[in-house]
């Protein structure tokens, strides 16, 4: 038996279309604007699944609600053997219509993308989305109306940033090392730019300058006389290569 025709709003337009129009209200409501910001990859790893040519050249000023009420996500300040890192997560929001609208119909694909980034001009911290949960509510009306996007604290990583955002564009001035990306290299020292003209170095310097406090050599040779790995193997009990 088929369900009841009069009660049965599954296939039905206008309510979806009414629910749809709710959230994006209730989110440009309660919600905060953020930059959405796709990732343009370059040379895409299929092995390692990673890009280390990306590129951030736009950003879409969106409307998104926050689900966390009680703060970031994650681990937080986490003390591992390197140094202290940050894990913050957290989960934002975004209605699909606007999505669409506003990204998706300009960039040319249809979904948030595990690996763009979410700039929050709120703490001005830039979050990587990790994962998008394509079905948060399970299909009220027989539709889907937002996405949730779970996104972590991002890790510079000698990315190219042209977002036009400052806050975001600084991280490629203050710490890129990858010289492949710089195409100025003056006659006065050695002070290196990016291709709109940033420096990627904050001071000069030669690279034929030593110190003459540095004490590399001496430790070297200290080194050299603890543990010699030519002719007994340090990891047995006195037998050899």
């Amino acid at each position: 038996m088929s369900t009841n025709f009069y009660f049965n709003n599954i296939g039905a337009s206008q309510e979806q279309l009414l629910i749809e129009n709710l959230v994006i209200e209730s989110i440009k409501i309660y919600g905060i604007e953020v930059y959405y910001i796709p990732r343009k990859r370059i040379n895409f790893d299929n092995v390692y699944s990673e890009d280390d040519l990306s590129e951030f050249n736009n950003s879409y000023l969106v409307e998104m609600y926050v689900r966390n009420v009680e703060g970031f996500e994650g681990q937080g300040d986490f003390l591992s053997k390197f140094n202290i890192e940050i894990r913050d997560q957290m989960t934002l929001t975004i209605a699909n219509r606007v999505f669409d609208e506003e990204v998706g119909s300009i960039e040319g694909f249809m979904r948030p993308r595990e690996g763009d980034l979410v700039f929050l001009p709120l703490n001005k911290k830039i979050f990587e989305v990790k994962f998008v949960e394509h079905e948060p509510v399970f299909y009220q009306l027989g539709a889907l109306q937002m996405y949730d996007l779970k996104l972590e604290l991002f890790e510079y990583s000698n990315e190219i940033m042209n977002t036009g955002i400052e806050e975001i564009d600084l991280l490629q001035t203050n710490f890129s090392t990858a010289l492949n990306n710089f195409s100025i290299l003056t006659e006065g020292g050695l002070e290196l730019r990016d291709q709109d003209g940033f420096s990627l170095v904050l001071q000069s310097f030669d690279i034929d300058l030593q110190d003459n406090q540095a004490d590399n050599d001496e430790i070297e040779v200290e080194a050299d006389s603890i543990i010699d790995f030519t002719e007994v193997d340090p990891f047995s009990e006195g037998g050899s290569y």
